[in-house]
């Protein structure tokens, strides 16, 4: 016969880790869109309202860290925690950018090297698209930075062994954004 009781303590826990992770999924959707949020805000320009929305998105960070301390487990049943985490990585590194001309480190923002590294992919999609509107508005020198902190950045990532990993498309990705930034720079060398 079956031991009856433990089947429901296994119930009760799988109800338990099933809240848990409604939790986190629905914590992680908040860093998320604070972070999006807070790259259109230094997008317009608002880099207040960016602080404020990555401040947003770091204390729900420290909430679902938390509640991963509660249950190992929860962290590798969704991946939604590791998108939103990739996504504020890439919102503190734009903004501290915009800010500084420089970006923190994975340690600085508490994120792993994968997470960190796939972030800056996403980064330079953020940086050329500001390149390109510093160039409209004949602020060519902002462009040429970026172009050239891109560059910098791509020639340190060309020391890693991507293999095929996710992170190899977040690469490439920067290889294209070059490209872009270094043709944006070759049109602002002949327009001035």
């Amino acid at each position: 016969m079956l031991n009856k009781k433990d089947f429901e303590e296994m119930r009760k826990y799988m109800e338990a880790f099933d809240a848990q992770r409604e939790k986190l999924i629905a914590d992680s959707r908040i860093v998320l869109k604070s972070s999006k949020a807070a790259i259109y805000a230094a997008h317009r320009g608002d880099m207040k309202d960016a602080d404020v929305l990555l401040e947003e998105a770091k204390s729900n960070i420290k909430k679902i860290d938390s509640l991963l301390k509660k249950d190992i487990h929860l962290s590798n049943s969704t991946g939604a925690y590791g998108d939103a985490l990739e996504e504020y990585s890439e919102a503190a590194c734009y903004v501290h950018y915009l800010k500084t001309g420089k970006i923190p480190t994975a340690k600085q923002l508490g994120v792993d090297v994968e997470v960190y590294l796939s972030a800056l992919g996403d980064v330079v999609g953020e940086l050329v698209r500001k390149a390109v509107n510093s160039t409209i508005k004949g602020e060519y020198k902002t462009a040429l930075e970026i172009k050239d902190f891109v560059n910098e950045l791509y020639e340190e990532l060309m020391l890693f062994d991507w293999r095929n990993t996710p992170v190899r498309k977040k690469f490439d990705s920067i290889k294209y954004g070059l490209e872009k930034l270094e043709d944006l720079s070759l049109k602002i060398k002949f327009k001035t």
